[in-house]
């Protein structure tokens, strides 16, 4: 334990570095300090930058994420009388409140709470889409998706496909909060847009903020195909923004450079983009590096345009991501870049992730992948 500890200790806040000194000089972790104070001291990876040149036009307020789902589902639900909204809990606004004072403002038959069965909200949900709802599911959260993986992967990814285009569930969309939020341990940390990833007919997009939230969300609501919004539940208060509040849609499918650089790419989503964002920053002040930033924003179809232009521009490339490392999404980037991009590169695509393990609770801090981590990484890349 005392090895796992100190070998972490170039990627902790200057307080959690204090803690492990004293770890490293006694000897005793269990007698000091107890791993939870370790990871209170660390839980906060990221530091959340609002979105800085924003082209939507109109007038705008402050929301934080939760309030700008909130206001998306309501627009939804305004414009469209054939929307509805069901989950668990939803009723009263749900665990996170994204559903809140809906079903005040549109009844019980537009906004239901549902049994606590994943695979029967996505059923019901394929159905009502079928027969022309548009429906809008909650899962409450990601991690309680995989009993629904069947009706998600093997009938509305397929519906079209199978019926030869006679019939489609385009008109179902699900919400999941996902992702690490500082005490959410095994069963309510995970990112499982990899699974999804893997299949054809569904679209997957992970919006970073508020004003992402909202344009991504209506434009799933409104798309053709079925779709999965991957929400980063540490965002839905961290996060706040001037969301324009008349509807507006952004694009599933087109990367955002949040970034410009010439001497490194870093390609996230997420919560992680803002963590990368920090990374940049960094390298900038103490290491005159000039990293490029790139949201994916969208997993499912991903843009693989934008990656490989700014990869064959700096020629390193770092992804990281809080799932996994092995067959997170990272490696299907990291795949594609070495395909399109080989003469270009300058050292071969490094992954910053989550490690093969389950979630942990009091070891979250040393799990995530840190602002120190992808400082580690960034710099070894340009030491090849």
């Amino acid at each position: 334990m005392i090895s796992i500890v100190t070998e972490t200790y170039n990627y902790c806040t200057p307080g959690c570095k204090m803690v492990l000194k004293n770890v490293k000089k006694f000897g005793k972790l269990l007698q000091l300090v107890s791993m939870r104070e370790v990871s209170r001291r660390c839980n906060s990876h990221f530091v959340y930058s609002p979105d800085a040149n924003v082209t939507i036009k109109g007038e705008r307020t402050k929301m934080n994420m939760f309030q700008a789902v909130n206001n998306a589902l309501e627009t939804a639900l305004r414009s469209d009388p054939k929307s509805i909204i069901f989950g668990e809990d939803v009723g009263f606004g749900g665990v996170f409140r994204c559903t809140l004072d809906l079903q005040k403002k549109y009844g019980k038959e537009r906004v239901f709470n549902t049994p606590l069965c994943e695979q029967g909200i996505i059923g019901f949900g394929i159905g009502v889409a079928v027969a022309g709802s548009t429906a809008i599911a909650e899962i409450q959260f990601a991690d309680y998706i995989f009993p629904a993986f069947d009706q998600l992967v093997n009938e509305a990814a397929k519906y079209r496909y199978r019926s030869g285009n006679l019939f489609d569930c385009g008109k179902l969309t699900v919400r999941a909060p996902c992702g690490a939020v500082g005490h959410g341990a095994l069963y309510h940390s995970q990112s499982p847009e990899a699974y999804f990833a893997h299949t054809p007919g569904l679209k997957i997009v992970v919006p970073r903020g508020p004003i992402k939230a909202k344009g991504l969300l209506l434009s799933c609501i409104r798309d053709p195909d079925p779709c999965i919004v991957f929400e980063p539940k540490v965002l839905y208060r961290a996060a706040v923004e001037d969301v324009p509040i008349e509807d507006y849609q952004l694009p599933i499918g087109k990367a955002d450079v949040l970034i410009k650089g010439s001497d490194l790419t870093m390609i996230g989503w997420g919560t992680q983009v803002h963590v990368l964002k920090e990374v940049a920053r960094i390298l900038k002040e103490k290491y005159k590096v000039s990293a490029e930033v790139i949201d994916l924003v969208s997993i499912l179809p991903w843009d693989i345009e934008t990656i490989c232009n700014s990869a064959s521009k700096t020629g390193r490339v770092l992804v990281s991501h809080e799932a996994p490392l092995t067959s997170g999404f990272g490696a299907e980037i990291a795949a594609t870049i070495q395909e399109n991009c080989f003469l270009k590169l300058l050292a071969p695509v490094v992954r910053v992730t989550g490690a093969d393990t389950p979630f942990p609770h009091i070891y979250e801090p040393f799990y995530l992948p840190t602002k120190w981590r992808c400082v580690d990484a960034a710099l070894q890349l340009l030491d090849y």
